[in-house]
């Protein structure tokens, strides 16, 4: 028997509530939709809606469009859609060779994108990034964008208060990245996580599926039944040092044999004697491709998901890596028989995992825009 509680429900958390059903049922409807549907989809009335989207326009978080012409009786009503000129995420990624920044608006629109290659393993990457989140904020300002917060995407295994507990490829152990950026709330995770976040948004994809991102190092990102799957201690995904041979080479991990060490940018790079992404495009892939199907088939073998994404540099390259990775999933995953794996190519690229920081502010905005008016 279920015993009611004793506390009252203040009428500023059911106004809270009812802000984020409204904001977010104009962001999920594909075009811009009336007040009186609102009120129906949500099951509020039509006077606390209307009350509800007055203040939702006064903070710039919905803008109302003009109704499409109609013949017959009545005046159409307003549409409402997401406002462009409202609140923006600011997106931040550091890998190995680069950082990233960009700026996306409730829309989903991205503003602004920048990128500086370098060698982010040298002392000072931080700095950099600080001033590359700067020079982003000056752009959005000059918009009149509120920007709302910030969140960075990092290589790496990432713990409470910003603190990076190991980020092998760039050197990283136990570096506190904080929790506030040029007076902005900052939000710091995983890049792969982040980067099939911002996958899941697209759309296009199935509840259940793994990202994969190779960069110079190989993280994952895992979404079940349409949520992120952290693991207990919110560290999953560590794709990139599955074994692949126990006396292969040494990996910056401190283990041999990772499928970094055959699938990672450097080991595919040295592989092909090439110096440049691009020219592994018509390059041979096989030791590549056998790896990551091999690693692949592991974790479609203990999740059962029939959709992988293939995200970063592998999504151009998914041409020449596509047969050597069905073939070890053809041999290796016991369901292929009867339930193919589909391989994809990130439908956002090497951009994912920056929009993704992006979309992780706006989510926060969509979630709780009663904190952000507060603000």
């Amino acid at each position: 028997m279920m015993t009611a509680s004793n506390a009252p429900v203040r009428q500023s958390s059911v106004r809270a509530h009812n802000l984020a059903l409204v904001l977010q049922t104009v962001a999920n409807s594909a075009d811009p939709i009336s007040r009186a549907s609102v009120a129906g989809a949500t099951g509020l009335t039509r006077a606390t809606v209307s009350a509800l989207v007055d203040d939702l326009i006064a903070g710039a978080l919905l803008g109302e469009v003009d109704p499409a012409p109609r013949s017959g009786a009545g005046r159409p009503a307003a549409g409402l859609r997401p406002s462009a000129d409202g609140p923006a995420g600011l997106g931040l990624e550091i890998n190995v060779d680069y950082r990233a920044a960009c700026v996306v608006d409730l829309t989903g629109t991205v503003r602004h994108h920048l990128v500086e290659a370098g060698d982010q393993r040298a002392p000072g990457s931080l700095d950099g990034l600080t001033r590359l989140a700067a020079r982003a904020l000056r752009l959005a300002g000059a918009e009149g964008l509120t920007v709302a917060g910030a969140a960075l995407a990092v290589p790496g295994l990432v713990s409470a208060g910003g603190v990076v507990r190991v980020a092998p490829n760039l050197g990283w152990q136990d570096v506190t990245v904080g929790s506030q950026l040029h007076g902005l709330p900052l939000i710091v995770d995983n890049e792969a996580n982040l980067a099939a976040l911002s996958e899941l948004g697209t759309g296009d994809l199935p509840p259940s599926f793994v990202y994969i991102s190779g960069e110079i190092g190989i993280g994952a990102g895992i979404v079940l039944n349409g949520a992120l799957y952290r693991g207990v201690r919110g560290w999953s995904g560590e794709i990139g040092h599955i074994p692949i041979d126990s006396s292969g080479p040494l990996c910056r991990c401190g283990a041999r044999g990772c499928l970094e060490q055959y699938a990672g940018q450097e080991a595919m790079l040295g592989a092909a004697g090439v110096t440049s992404v691009e020219s592994l495009a018509g390059a041979d892939l096989t030791v590549a491709g056998t790896a990551l199907g091999t690693a692949i088939a592991t974790v479609v073998n203990l999740l059962d998901v029939d959709t992988v994404v293939l995200g970063g540099i592998y999504a151009p390259l998914l041409p020449g890596l596509h047969d050597a990775i069905g073939a070890e999933i053809a041999r290796r995953v016991l369901t292929a028989g009867w339930s193919p794996v589909r391989l994809r190519a990130a439908t956002l690229g090497p951009d994912a995992a920056v929009r993704g920081a992006a979309g992780a502010v706006l989510r926060g905005v969509l979630d709780d825009p009663a904190a952000y008016l507060a603000r």
